[in-house]
């Protein structure tokens, strides 16, 4: 079978006379969608690779990644430490040490987030499209609003910032 190259012309003929095309490689959630769409830019049609999620997710992703940066330097006294600890238990100590400073992070609200949109103009498609909604979940409304009113450059982002907590399951 053979697989087309993914060109701007390609995603234009996915997209047709929709709204939008559902990237067809990555499962969309309930918290985040990857879609293409066509938009004005610089006076070009071009194709818009969007990756579109909600704030609490936004979060969550930075709230992972600051305790990543503070477990690797409790990690190194863990294992000082506890230089007997087989590979599966320094995994365990480790995942121990994320929650625990992940509930900190979360106690203290050190990560906070806001709706922003980022785009990239070198994109190969036309324009990549990184955003972050304040929204409880990623619908198909949600797409649309987000496409009309970047086309008509009248997106409104709240710069307020946001802390989450981790569900409860966590």
């Amino acid at each position: 079978m053979k697989t087309e190259k993914l060109t701007a012309a390609v995603m234009k003929k996915k997209i047709g006379t929709d709204l939008y095309y559902l990237d067809d490689e990555d499962e969309p959630t309930e918290e985040c969608v990857h879609f293409y769409f066509t938009a004005s830019h610089e006076g070009k049609e071009v194709v818009c690779d969007c990756v579109l999620y909600t704030l609490r997710l936004h979060h969550e992703a930075e709230l992972q990644e600051e305790a990543e940066n503070r477990s690797s330097e409790r990690f190194d006294e863990l294992i000082k430490s506890n230089p007997n600890l087989t590979q599966e238990q320094h995994e365990e100590e480790v995942g121990m040490l994320m929650a625990e400073i992940i509930l900190e992070l979360e106690e203290e609200e050190a990560v906070k987030v806001s709706e922003h949109v980022e785009v990239d103009p070198a994109h190969p498609l036309g324009l990549g499209i990184d955003a972050g909604l304040n929204v409880p979940e990623i619908t198909a409304s949600v797409i649309e609003k987000f496409i009309a009113d970047f086309r008509n450059n009248s997106l409104k982002l709240d710069d307020t910032l946001y802390s989450f907590q981790t569900s409860e399951d966590f």
